[in-house]
């Protein structure tokens, strides 16, 4: 892969060269690899066999949790969340101690590795909210809460230059990786002026089914916005937005 100079930027294939645009700016790469059928078939390439298979089982389950935080995620995620994501599913799909090579799942891997998870990498939420809070997961009564004693915004938020108010957010979700689908309860604070004039407390409850027999997903994120004329506007369209995986409580 290398990246194209001059004026001109090209798109598309010459020969064996393919030119295209990415988030790193124009590149070129030259054509290359290993033909798809003995890939599939020669037994060389067992272990690229069962690598693949388990990175799609990743791939398959991150879209799935980003399906689940959808509502949110649309102001809170940077634009390389998707592969940040997946390469923590990897880790989740390795980290499985009982299954053969080529069969280890997200299900008998270790789901609490997704624990402090950024969806936005520009708005950690370690670096945005400075006030303790608490988070938990009952999973026989389906409760996933978020509470934030009283504070002081200006005191225990680093909110973004411009920003006017904040809105706490959650969402609980109980996600079934084997069928694919989930159940997601999402939930949100009033919005909370920014400053030093301390606020009550925040619960945010997320009520699921009781006694789920699926992993349990608790995020909960910051959202900023700037008053203007007794409205309040998304600020930058959720740039500087965290959004974290809090909790979570696997099988």
């Amino acid at each position: 892969m290398a990246k194209q100079g001059g004026i001109i930027k090209l798109e598309g294939t010459i020969g064996d060269i393919t030119f295209y645009k990415s988030q790193d700016g124009h590149l070129a790469r030259g054509k290359g690899g290993v033909d798809a059928s003995r890939i599939q078939n020669d037994a060389a390439f067992q272990r690229t066999r069962e690598n693949g298979e388990e990175f799609g089982r990743a791939g398959s389950a991150g879209k799935l949790l980003r399906l689940a935080f959808r509502s949110f995620l649309q102001n809170g995620a940077d634009s390389r969340m998707v592969s940040r994501l997946t390469k923590e599913m990897v880790a989740v799909v390795k980290a499985d101690s009982t299954s053969v090579r080529g069969q280890r799942n997200v299900l008998d891997g270790e789901l609490e590795l997704l624990e402090g998870f950024n969806f936005n990498i520009d708005g950690k939420l370690s670096s945005t909210i400075f006030t303790p809070y608490a988070a938990t997961i009952d999973r026989v009564t389906g409760a996933l809460q978020v509470n934030v004693p009283a504070f002081s915004p200006a005191n225990g938020i680093d909110a973004p230059e411009g920003a006017t108010h904040l809105r706490f957010v959650s969402a609980g979700a109980s996600i079934d990786f084997e069928a694919g689908i989930f159940e997601t309860i999402n939930s949100q604070s009033v919005d909370i002026a920014i400053s030093e004039a301390p606020v009550p407390a925040v619960d945010l409850l997320n009520q699921l089914t009781a006694n789920s027999i699926h992993p349990l997903f608790l995020v909960m994120g910051v959202e900023f916005y700037q008053q203007v004329n007794g409205v309040n506007y998304a600020l930058r369209n959720g740039k500087y937005n965290a959004l974290s995986i809090v909790k979570v409580l696997g099988l």
